[in-house]
This record gives structure tokens, sequence and C-alpha cells, in this order.
């Protein structure tokens, strides 16, 4: 069975993974579009350090893209979005296109004017996957109507940073299937064979997963933090209010620290500031620190039983699809 994700992308299984900041590099990617699925590279991928200038981010880009490139010869994306400066994002739509990089996962943010970069992406050939932070029928509807191929309905059950309005990845699903006609993927949660049927049965035609795939061999995260996402479930999770929104970690020290201040009534601005100056994930998923770091992943975590190699997890979540 062909989904309409596979056939816009050029891929054979409607899978797509999350561009997870510090979490990706070369390998990891590379493992998931051999699998049949869609890698991406995300922000920081393959470094240790956040590069100090813009030209520094662009290159280290540059050339993990061409490290993907050597590794396979299948579709994979990058976000437009690889820092928190927007104006560096002109630079990174040029790149993509120099890089000819196939699929492009455009982060939307409500006002930005995304209509001159979908135009340069159609213009040679590239996909585009909308992904707003929180989906609403109006950016859904915008994403249509500016172009963009797929449209990702992200719940509140995702790691990473999470949307704005409490709405489950089971109720926000069906609402944007029905309101546009490009395919929806489903992301938040995700983690089984259930949860891919459910997205399915809801109207989704693809599904866009990432802490499912922090749990696998190729993976950079460090050992210690595998070993605690199979050990945990998602009872164990600790949600704080940040910039934009909120996120949730499996317990650090820094973790429930964040939730204290939150409790006290801090703002989100005191909270953004506190998570180790943006560098939490990177201490605690990277570098395994519990003390300094957290560990962001999604409601998922509860069906991580076991430590797999990529290829193992994709078609476990595939298998209707083989």
């Amino acid at each position: 069975m062909k989904s309409r994700i596979c056939e816009i992308l050029g891929i054979d299984l409607p899978i797509v993974q999350g561009p997870m900041s510090w979490m990706t590099d070369a390998h990891f990617v590379a493992a998931v579009s051999n699998a049949g699925g869609l890698g991406i590279l995300g922000p920081n991928a393959g470094l240790h350090k956040a590069p100090k200038t813009t030209e520094a981010l662009l290159q280290t880009m540059r050339e993990e893209i061409q490290k993907v490139k050597a590794l396979t010869d299948k579709p994979f994306g990058v976000p437009t979005i690889l820092s928190n400066d927007l104006e560096t994002v002109p630079k990174v739509v040029d790149l993509l296109v120099e890089e000819k990089v196939p699929v492009v996962l455009i982060n939307g943010l409500d006002g930005y004017d995304y209509r001159p970069m979908l135009e340069k992406f159609k213009a040679h050939h590239m996909k585009t996957i909308f992904r707003p932070l929180t989906p609403t029928v109006e950016n859904a509807r915008y994403a249509q109507e500016i172009g963009a191929d797929i449209f990702v309905a992200t719940g509140f059950d995702e790691g990473g940073t999470v949307p704005e309005r409490v709405i489950g990845t089971f109720s926000i699903v069906p609402q944007m299937v029905d309101a546009v006609d490009i395919p929806v993927m489903a992301a938040g949660g995700i983690a089984d064979v259930r949860g891919v049927r459910a997205a399915f049965a809801l109207g989704a035609e693809g599904v866009f997963v990432g802490s499912v795939l922090l749990a696998t061999i190729e993976n950079r995260m460090h050992p210690d933090v595998k070993k605690m996402l199979v050990e945990s479930s998602a009872q164990d999770l600790i949600l704080f209010r940040t910039l934009p929104a909120y996120y949730r970690s499996l317990p650090t020290q820094l973790a429930w620290h964040l939730k204290a201040l939150d409790e006290s009534g801090a703002s989100r601005e005191s909270l953004a500031q506190a998570q180790t100056g943006g560098y939490g994930m990177r201490l605690g998923m990277l570098e395994g620190d519990l003390e300094k770091g957290y560990i962001s992943v999604g409601n998922g975590v509860t069906y991580i039983h076991a430590i797999r190699s990529v290829k193992e997890t994709i078609d476990d979540l595939m298998q209707d699809f083989i």
C-alpha cells in the first residue's frame, strides 16, 4: 500500500524522522533514509558545540549534507530554521538550493512570509513539508495555499518544543485532515504500530516521529540516556513552561528545577534562561549530564522497550506497509 507521502517524497515507507536538535548526524539520517523513510538533518547536526557565526553554521551544515549524500542515494531533508536568528533563514534557503537537498522542512511561524522560499523551492523541484509549532485550520490552509506539499499536524503528546495548545495528537489530526486537501502527517507520541494504525485510521497519510528513533543504535544520544528511555514511561515525564510554549523531560536535576520555577510563578522568559543558556538539551541528551541538562522526549516513550537498529525500528512501525 502506497500513500501520497511516499509518492511526493520518493520514499518507500510513509515515515519521516523529526529534525531533533543535536541528535542527528549524517550517519543517523542516512540510516533512516536507507531503511525506507525520510531522514532529516536537524540543527547542530553532527556537532558538539554550536557554531559561533552564521558562516560557520552554514558551512557545518553544508559538510553534513555532503556526508549524507555519500552515505545514501535516497531522499533526505533539512529544515529552513537552524538557529534562533531568523535572519539566517534566507541564507539557509540558498544553501539548500545550492546543495540540491531533495526535501525541505519548513518550520512554520505565524506571520512569516513563506511564499518567496516556496517559489524558489518549487522552481528547483524540491519538495516541502510544512510543520507549524501549533497546528491550526488557518495555518494548514495557508500551507496549502502557498503550495506546500505536505502538512504535519503535531499534537501535545510530542517531545521537543510542545505546541501552545493542549490538544492531543489524535484530536488534532482529523481536524487538519478535514481542513485541507494536501496529505497530512501525524506527529506526537507515536512510537509503536498501534499509534501508526490509529493515525492512519484518522486520515493521516504518514507519521512524523522523533523519540522512538532516539533509542536506536545509530542515534548519537548518550548510551545512558538511551537506557533511561527504555526504562521510562510517560508517567515519568516532567512538563514545564518555557519559550515559546512548553517542554517535557525525563527526570533530571535541571528538569525538577525548571518545574519548581514554573510552579513558583516564574516567567517563561526566566524559565528559558534557566535552561542552561539554551544548551540543556545538548548537555542532557548528547553528553548524559543529568544535573545540568534535560532529556526531551514525547509521551510515546512508554512504548520504547529496547535499543534497536533504525531499520528494525522502522520495519516494526511500518509493518503494514512492507
